[in-house]
């Protein structure tokens, strides 16, 4: 099996609402995202994509566009931490994610699987499959999600 793996970055803030230390208070991270695809290898000669199992191009314009995009540069509220979805309301302008799960990054590593797994497998009429996803929070505290 070969596979490919693509990383990007984005800025976010949140907060987890009933943290027992200080990731209750409002705070960011600079999340680093690895997207790993498993396909065949394309072996038709004067195709651009010949050699390979996706243009890693291609892999970033796709989270870009549905994931990367929204959560840069945005703070990522559970819809229930309704004392800061209030707040951020409030705030003219500014760029809310308001998401079904409290925001650790475990379910944000889920979310953003969930959200990319049907884009990746019916991608250019080609058979592919996000087998993983790994969302880092900090340089040293991360998830992973396989299929």
């Amino acid at each position: 099996m070969l596979t490919i793996t693509r990383k990007l970055e984005f800025d976010a803030g949140h907060r987890i609402p009933d943290h027992a230390s200080q990731c209750r208070n409002l705070h960011g991270h600079r999340y680093t995202l690895l997207i790993t695809l498993t396909g065949e290898v394309v072996e038709t000669d004067g195709r651009p994509d010949s050699g390979m199992i996706m243009d890693f191009s291609d892999v970033k314009a796709i989270a870009r566009t549905h994931l990367v995009d929204l959560w840069d540069h945005a703070f990522l509220v559970y819809r229930d931490d309704e004392v800061v979805r209030m707040f951020l309301e409030g705030l003219p302008n500014h760029k809310t994610v308001v998401l079904e799960r409290v925001p650790t990054v475990e379910n944000l590593a889920r979310i953003a699987f969930d959200i990319l797994l049907p884009l990746y497998a019916d991608c250019f009429g080609r058979s592919l499959r996000l087998t993983g996803l790994t969302l880092y929070e900090t340089p040293n505290c991360w998830a992973e999600v396989t299929a």
